[in-house]
């Protein structure tokens, strides 16, 4: 679909008819143990990137990012550090350049900051994606203890990714669903996807 930027992934970009609007905010839930981070380190290669993370140390990511088989690109890598998480984030995403990435990794930590402090935030993201015409991957970690401002990401976000992952006696599955997307045309089936070097379609046995 023309205006739609890709991105990066082949089975994401033609199950999105071309990609994502520029401007959109995507949440993406996952649980903790499984391999969803792979699937940010990805979206890195698609064009340029401010990667912040708010639990590891930004060495620890670049480590990762480096090691990775899939193919990636060369993120601006920023920890989240402070008192004020909200605010140092804020500050760090004010400075993105038109048509990019940013990737936070994980929400959790902001999620769990004061309930009218996070909603400003968040509105102050969404407005910073559309004046830029940027992407914005919210990585959401799905636990026993939900952080309180979790409900407002995923109703304030353009778009729901959600990672399902199956653990079986010889194998492990993943599925990719899509619950929500503003933008219309989103798959109604779930997405078999292989996660080891890269993201890609899981062809072994349901094809999505």
């Amino acid at each position: 679909m023309a205006g739609r930027l890709q991105t990066g992934i082949d089975v994401l970009d033609r199950k999105l008819d071309g990609g994502l609007p520029p401007g959109c905010t995507v949440a993406y839930t996952a649980e903790p143990a499984s391999q969803s981070e792979l699937l940010l380190y990805q979206l890195t290669a698609a064009r340029g990137t401010l990667y912040l993370s708010t639990e590891r140390s930004d060495e620890d990511v670049r480590h990762s990012i480096d090691r990775s088989s899939a193919t990636v690109g060369s993120p601006t890598i920023r920890h989240v550090t402070g008192q004020d998480p909200i605010e140092d984030a804020h500050r760090l995403i004010s400075a993105l350049p038109d048509g990019a990435n940013l990737i936070i990794d994980t929400m959790d930590v902001l999620e769990r900051t004061d309930v009218e402090g996070f909603r400003r935030f968040f509105s102050d993201l969404k407005t910073q994606m559309l004046e830029t015409g940027s992407i914005a991957v919210l990585h959401c970690l799905e636990s026993d203890r939900t952080p309180p401002n979790r409900s407002t990401t995923l109703h304030m976000a353009d778009a729901v990714f959600d990672l399902e992952t199956t653990v079986g006696a010889t194998e492990i599955e993943n599925y990719l669903t899509i619950p929500k997307f503003r933008a219309g045309g989103a798959p109604t089936e779930r997405i078999k996807l292989e996660l080891a070097e890269e993201v890609a379609i899981d062809t072994s046995r349901d094809i999505a």
